[in-house]
């Protein structure tokens, strides 16, 4: 109690060796039986490294309620945030309630990003263009990285990451790509996907460079034919979409994938076309053409549609 007695509490901030600096809250009833608090900042000097019953302060500063509340608040919304420089912050509404705070915390350690901007957008966290107008600039960086990788000869692991993190690449037929990527013991796909009708597709890619090949070394009958690495790729994926169907009326592979398996189709990412004369595209298009549930596209058609579909400058028709 102070000598008044009103209750008080108070902090040594900071001591030196001639001064010392203070904090204390008073506690102020009113006849009406409400209680306010009050700060007092102030700073004392020290005589023989004490300071002296009943000191006055050099100086201070006493706020009043009102003024001590603001106080408060300002050091809790903006210290941390001023301290780190802002980039880990995020200014919420006012109106912005603890359980919809608590469903942010858990929005933004969830790795689906899709989920994540649809909760911002949702409760106007951040303005729906802000949110297209950034995800269209991290659009448009995957394609440069792209095609720096295409530069690169990598092996397949590059490439399964850039694609589960593009999957939007793939086209709108394409709804996301799954968790799971076993078929069966043995066969392990590089995705498993739902495709927009609701149902589960394949996705197989093979690195663009290295010894694969797309056309065989001499034509056939005047024709273009696929080399062997790609028959091996295709036989591949056919594979899968005969293992799928195999396991589409199994109950316990529909609870681990969590989609259906009707008609399976399999997109197989294999191969460059840069440098293609015109009748090498003649016979790619009869070659996809022959296939019933296999799409065969090749590294730089991916990237000409990408660039196409962000409207970015570039060569078309490779």
């Amino acid at each position: 109690m102070s000598q008044k007695g009103l209750p008080y509490l108070t902090e040594v901030l900071k001591k030196k060796t001639r001064v010392t600096t203070e904090a204390a809250f008073w506690k102020i009833r009113h006849k009406s039986g409400n209680e306010e608090i009050s700060l007092r900042l102030a700073r004392y000097a020290l005589v023989d490294g004490r300071k002296p019953p009943n000191a006055a302060p050099k100086a201070g500063l006493t706020l009043d309620p009102d003024e001590t509340a603001a106080m408060l608040a300002f050091l809790e919304n903006n210290y941390e945030p001023f301290r780190v420089g802002g980039q880990r912050w995020i200014a919420l509404d006012k109106d912005f309630g603890s359980e919809q705070v608590e469903q942010l915390k858990a929005v933004f350690a969830n790795p689906d990003r899709r989920k994540l901007v649809e909760f911002l957008i949702e409760n106007n966290i951040v303005p729906e263009d802000l949110v297209r107008s950034l995800d269209y600039q991290r659009r448009c960086r995957a394609v440069d990285e792209f095609e720096l990788m295409l530069n690169q000869d990598l092996k397949e692991q590059p490439w399964q990451q850039w694609f589960q993190s593009n999957s939007w690449v793939l086209g709108s037929e394409f709804v996301r790509i799954l968790d799971e990527r076993r078929i069966d013991v043995e066969n392990i796909s590089d995705y498993l996907v739902q495709a927009y009708d609701g149902f589960l597709d394949v996705i197989e890619i093979k690195r663009p460079e290295g010894t694969l090949k797309f056309w065989a070394d001499s034509l056939d009958h005047g024709n273009y034919v696929e080399h062997s690495d790609l028959t091996k790729a295709m036989a591949q994926a056919n594979r899968y979409l005969y293992e799928v169907e195999r396991e589409a009326n199994s109950d316990k592979f529909v609870r681990r994938v969590g989609v259906r398996a009707v008609k399976p189709r399999c997109v197989l990412i294999y191969g460059r076309s840069h440098d293609w004369n015109e009748d090498q595209k003649e016979a790619y298009r009869i070659l996809n053409a022959s296939q019933q549930n296999l799409s065969i596209l090749r590294f730089d058609y991916v990237l000409d549609r990408a660039r196409r579909m962000l409207n970015l400058p570039g060569p078309h028709g490779s």
